[in-house]
């Protein structure tokens, strides 16, 4: 591929054919290039069709091109995408937010999840006047929680720390060992399993005893796990939330939100970007919201997601030599494999039967996956680890 135009192959580097199937995946011959996609299903330059659970990594969760959602961003588009005032439709679809998920009391709206979160971070920055952040999963690209990668300054880098997920103990000391350093602490709600309560509590009470905020990065999880994602699903008494992802169905949206005094932050600092108002995204979220409420989206991801997950947890009993375990929820879950060699071959051997399925964490079902597409699904999988080693124990898939 040297000579592709796009540096690194692809500008998602989730997408590139190394991350989807193994270090030599440019040679895999399928699923390189996408050209359409419909419902849960895409096709490659090619014409091969595939059921996917990749679903842009989580950003689309009612299917791809949902007729609602694209006469929403069709109307937007011939009205102009983007001006000169800030757009109605802004604090129409703010206000929206706010109905549904309360505490989200004053919100800013940006393009990426990355830039929601740094958002956060600088809005945390300001209220607490405060530097040191302390963090759990992954928050994007940005140079504040890049502690360790090759461009990033190292005084920069030295500001961000990192906790472990329902690490109860861990946790309790990082923030205390932080003390009146720490602006806030930012954490996923899910990092391939669910929170512990009590370490939610402890992430609470904790940044409460050293006047740091706790931030959510509800990215991956809002209209997933619950139209507001983790903090609705587990109860967290979050300081400011971050939104992105299936909030527009695909569409580059997010946002940063919270309690008033700490969002009144953005008049003492500078937060802004020029696409921020477009409003063909915030068309897209205001009919992706509609939809998602009437349909009572999340609980239907979470049925056929919960047998798409059996079904895992049945292949790993099935081939224990090859599959470690099934973890994640119902509407986000994966294949733990043995190694790197198992993990390619399955990928390979599923995409040449007309399935994309992640590797890793995580793969994601949609409001247009049905019962039938989890069904073959979990059968081209079974033929898949079938053919990377010995025949399994008898079992049922």
């Amino acid at each position: 591929m040297t000579d592709w135009p796009v540096a690194g192959f692809t500008s998602t580097g989730s997408k590139r054919p190394e991350a989807l199937f193994g270090e030599d995946g440019s040679a895999a011959g399928f699923g390189l290039r996408m050209a359409r996609a419909r419902g849960c299903r895409v096709w490659d330059t090619e014409g091969r069709e595939y059921v996917d659970y990749v679903m842009a990594l989580g950003a689309v969760a009612l299917g791809y091109a949902h007729p609602e959602v694209t006469e929403a961003v069709r109307a937007a588009a011939e009205a102009g995408v983007v001006g000169p005032l800030a757009p109605a439709l802004e604090a129409e679809v703010a206000g929206e937010i706010r109905r549904l998920m309360p505490w989200m009391e004053r919100i800013r709206f940006l393009k990426t999840g990355a830039e929601a979160c740094a958002a956060a971070v600088r809005l945390a920055r300001v209220a607490t006047g405060r530097d040191l952040v302390l963090g759990c999963g992954y928050h994007g690209w940005l140079d504040w929680c890049q502690a360790t990668g090759r461009g990033t300054p190292a005084p920069v880098g030295a500001l961000y720390g990192e906790v472990r997920f329902n690490d109860v103990e861990g946790t309790r000391r990082a923030i205390r060992r932080a003390g009146d350093r720490l602006a806030c602490v930012m954490t996923e709600p899910v990092i391939e399993a669910e929170p512990a309560r009590e370490w939610l509590e402890t992430l609470r009470e904790e940044t409460e005893r050293v006047g740091a905020l706790l931030v959510v990065d509800d990215v991956k999880t809002v209209c997933r796990i619950a139209v507001g994602g983790g903090v609705e699903r587990y109860g967290i008494r979050a300081d400011l939330a971050v939104l992105g992802k299936a909030l527009a169905n695909g569409f580059p949206l997010a946002a940063v939100g919270g309690r008033a005094d700490l969002m009144a932050g953005v008049d003492r600092t500078w937060i802004s970007s020029t696409l921020a108002t477009e409003f063909v995204s915030l068309a897209a979220a205001r009919a992706t919201l509609a939809v998602m409420e009437r349909e009572r989206v999340p609980a239907r991801l979470a049925a056929v997601g919960g047998t798409l997950l059996e079904g895992l947890q049945e292949l790993a009993a099935r081939y224990p030599d090859r599959v470690s375990g099934a973890a994640g929820l119902p509407e986000m879950c994966f294949l733990r494999f043995s190694g790197e060699e198992v993990s390619r071959a399955v990928a390979r051997r599923a995409a040449g039967r007309g399935v994309l399925f992640k590797r890793s964490a995580y793969n994601f079902v949609s409001l247009a996956h049905d019962e039938a597409a989890i069904r073959s699904t979990l059968a081209v999988l079974d033929e898949a680890l079938a053919g990377v080693g010995p025949r399994p124990a008898p079992g049922r898939v």
